[in-house]
């Protein structure tokens, strides 16, 4: 394995259950960087404001609460963490209410702005593999390597029930879809292939060829330097 640059970023985008986390976090290891799962953070978000009482509906309400809650993302891939206020909430972030949630807190504009803020003074000097759905397109565009991961509604549906311990796949698939529409709809930061990004349709690939392609792609920043 040829090295690759002590600072590199590699951004890693695309819509729920493409892959994003399980690649992420695959490379990263494989490589030796940290790892920043941004998702965990809005989701996080979302948790201290239901915890706190705010109408996650009420886009003003929630706009007044984005500054607090002190959230903060470990970086190991092998154990990430997302602890807010002192609190681990690695598995409460996962829960039906924060995932039925999420959607109208990430999408104001507030909420936004201060984890952007968050995710780029985790990434830094580099040395960092980061999942979103906005990571090559505005959290870091200056990213080294750019992969936008795919799949087809199927696939995805099936990975995310099983991934909730066999939820309704069907059910699963329309609000995978229904939050598609969500993110590639809002005014702020939507969800997009960003430019200079290298498409991947994980659907027909398992999970180590696509950590195989984008360990690949990492490799060859280093070729050209």
């Amino acid at each position: 394995m040829s090295p690759i640059p002590a600072d590199v970023v590699i951004a890693i985008d695309g819509p729920s259950g493409s892959g994003k986390s399980s690649t992420s976090r695959g490379v990263a290891s494989r490589l030796g960087l940290r790892y920043l799962d941004t998702g965990a953070m809005f989701r996080a978000m979302t948790w201290w404001m239901l915890e706190h009482g705010v109408d996650v509906h009420d886009q003003a309400a929630v706009a007044e609460h984005a500054g607090k809650g002190d959230i903060v993302s470990g970086n190991d891939p092998l154990a990430p963490t997302i602890v807010v206020d002192g609190t681990d909430v690695a598995e409460a972030i996962r829960s039906e209410a924060v995932t039925g949630s999420v959607s109208p807190v990430s999408v104001v504009p507030a909420v936004r702005t201060r984890l952007l803020e968050l995710q780029r003074a985790v990434i830094g000097a580099g040395g960092i593999v980061v999942e979103g759905r906005d990571i090559g397109s505005v959290v870091a565009p200056d990213a080294q390597v750019k992969v936008y991961l795919t799949a087809d509604p199927a696939a995805r549906a099936a990975r995310r029930a099983a991934e909730e311990g066999g939820s309704d796949v069907a059910a699963t698939e329309q609000s995978l879809l229904a939050r598609d529409r969500i993110d590639s709809s809002r005014a702020t930061a939507p969800l997009l292939m960003a430019d200079g990004a290298h498409h991947i349709d994980t659907t027909a690939y398992t999970l180590e060829e696509v950590i195989d392609q984008v360990v690949a792609l990492a490799e060859a920043v280093e070729a050209v330097q």
